[in-house]
């Protein structure tokens, strides 16, 4: 919903994987690479009698974004959750590869996945290593490797991990990051350790609000395709190579983090700490108002 006179938004949570590069690249631009036209699938799960994609769940290819050209990656979380397969794992590997190669001005990773596929266990588990070797390596050679989360699935698993290997996130409130899902640590831990069905504290744990705060997301973003693609702009305008002067900041801030929420046992502690009085009922305030006043909290306004 909108105002009166303001732009129409389109939900970035609610769009597929290909209406989100449609709208994050510029239009027309995006080539895609081994498309179901292909018909390059996982040989595991029609074996399981499971049914299969023809693009296995990611669509990967070339565009550009404001004129820049860009490599594209987008995983559908309507195809098993975006989980990684075999198939799946390679082809975003292999697009981090072609960066290597072809020297675009970034990579962009939009990301909307569970973490592994269970139905391929060790197939998966290696190639998200895989991914995350590539990332690093493309890093290395000078490309940046750019991930975006704000779909239904958000980033967990080894997808999560994939994200923060990258040189900057952009995540809307919608969007989720971490590692071990709440339906898991509900299910290993029990529902002391963490309710899955409350919403709230789902998000004041795994939500993009809160990696804001953490400084794990690096930009807050409207639910709306135009505000990603936005973000996309930003991120590929700022220019972060990976050396060692990069390398000593990002210390220095996991430094900062860890004496300002180092003693914090959990989600809701870390919101007091940022400045929250009462954590459960926070000021529902827009992604640029929140980073204001988060901003704010950092220099000691609150």
């Amino acid at each position: 919903m909108t105002g009166s006179g303001s732009p129409p938004r389109h939900s970035y949570r609610e769009a597929t994987a290909r209406r989100r590069l449609a709208g994050v690249l510029d239009a027309g631009s995006f080539r895609e690479f081994l498309g179901p036209a292909d018909r390059v699938a996982s040989p595991h799960l029609g074996a399981l009698g499971l049914p299969t994609s023809f693009d296995d769940g990611v669509v990967v290819g070339e565009g550009r974004c404001g004129g820049r050209p860009v490599l594209a990656a987008s995983q559908e979380g309507g195809f098993m959750g975006g989980a990684v397969g075999e198939v799946h794992g390679a082809k975003l590997a292999g697009l981090l590869a072609r960066a290597e190669r072809d020297r675009p001005d970034g990579v962009l990773l939009l990301l909307d996945s569970g973490g592994v596929r269970l139905q391929e266990a060790n197939a998966g588990l290696v190639a998200v290593s895989e991914v995350i070797r590539a990332i690093l390596s493309a890093r290395a050679s000078g490309v940046r490797v750019l991930a975006f989360v704000g779909g239904g699935w958000g980033c967990f698993g080894g997808m999560g991990i994939a994200a923060r290997c990258c040189d900057a996130i952009a995540m809307s409130e919608e969007g989720r990051l971490g590692i071990s899902g709440p339906d898991v640590v509900e299910t290993t831990r029990g529902v002391e350790e963490l309710d899955a069905s409350d919403r709230a504290l789902v998000w004041r744990t795994y939500g993009g609000k809160h990696r804001y705060v953490l400084g794990e997301a690096d930009l807050l973003v409207d639910d709306d395709v135009d505000a990603f693609r936005s973000a996309a702009l930003e991120l590929l305008g700022r220019g972060r190579p990976l050396s060692q002067e990069a390398l000593e900041r990002e210390h220095a801030h996991l430094r900062r983090r860890l004496a300002d929420f180092g003693g914090c046992g959990d989600g809701a502690e870390v919101w007091r700490t940022a400045g929250a009085a009462d954590p459960g009922r926070l000021a529902l305030l827009e992604p640029a108002d929140f980073a204001r006043a988060v901003a704010g909290a950092r220099r000691g306004d609150r």
